[in-house]
């Protein structure tokens, strides 16, 4: 007898959900940085244990937005808990409750949707009184069906949370095949990584005024080589200064990094080229934002 669950990963910006699901894949599937607002998309990613299959989606983290690129992130977390079975409520191991997350929880609520309490960062607590505390704070305002502190760094506790949501799982056939890691398109992943890399490398606003495309993607005939061509969308002239550098060397750096992360993932040599182009203001051009995929 096979089964399935469709669960949600929600949450505040860098709380660590894609650190999460990367942990439950034990691959990388989406990005990670230090930066909030990393994901912009709904990302899927299947774990198939046995009989049982997990399905998981990613969202953007829960938060008042800025601009109609922020809409759409807000959109599609809504998105994101429509129609799954449960939700994975990801929040970090102290600190008072934000707003955000009362309202994220009160959707939850009126939808009535099975939602664990996934405290993240625990290896980062010392004082364990802390953590009970922010325990009891969360289960003040929502009846989790369970709550599980864990660390998606060092992958404490992630396998009782797995466990947990499994027992949440229905009789079902597979929706994916078993061997499944993703849903995500190859040109989404090699677009990603080249953003991660820029969120790592540049400081401040520049890495959220960045978006990627990939305008090539081609194995070559007979070989193990794949040429990419990515253009790097931004919103000023002078962030394409900071994006390529003195000589050219942060585009070199960013070229660079994204190429062997490619290599890793797609298990083949990658021929990376990067051009830098301005498109001005585009987080709030809802042409370019769905010519970017980002809707």
């Amino acid at each position: 007898m096979t089964k399935t669950v469709f669960a949600a990963i929600v949450g505040c910006p860098n709380v660590g959900k894609s650190s999460l699901l990367n942990r439950i894949l034990g691959r990388k599937v989406a990005i990670v940085t230090q930066k909030p607002q990393t994901t912009r998309t709904r990302i899927t990613g299947v774990l198939t244990v046995g009989e049982t299959q997990l399905v998981f989606t990613d969202t953007p983290g829960y938060h008042k937005p800025g601009n109609k690129l922020g809409e759409k992130m807000i959109k599609a977390v809504g998105e994101g808990i429509n129609g799954v079975d449960a939700c994975l409520f990801v929040v970090e191991p102290s600190g008072e409750i934000r707003e955000e997350e009362k309202q994220l929880l009160k959707r939850l609520k009126s939808r009535k949707i099975p939602t664990l309490l996934a405290v993240n960062k625990v290896d980062t607590v010392e004082n364990k009184d802390e953590l009970l505390k922010r325990i009891v704070q969360f289960s003040s305002l929502f009846d989790f069906e369970a709550v599980v502190p864990i660390s998606a760094k060092t992958g404490e506790n992630v396998d009782e949370l797995i466990s947990e949501l499994s027992a949440l799982a229905y009789e079902s056939v597979h929706f994916f095949p078993d061997d499944t890691l993703t849903d995500q398109p190859e040109r989404v992943i090699a677009a990603e990584i080249i953003r991660e890399k820029m969120l790592f490398l540049l400081d401040k606003e520049v890495p959220h005024g960045i978006a990627v495309s990939i305008e090539k993607m081609r194995e070559r005939a007979q070989s193990n080589i794949m040429d990419v061509d990515a253009v790097i969308y931004c919103e000023k002239e002078s962030h394409k200064g900071i994006i390529i550098g003195k000589n050219g060397d942060m585009l070199k750096r960013i070229s660079t990094r994204a190429r062997l992360d490619m290599e890793s993932f797609f298990a083949c040599k990658i021929n990376l080229s990067c051009w830098v182009k301005v498109k001005e203001d585009w987080r709030n051009r809802e042409g370019l934002i769905h010519s970017f995929g980002l809707d």
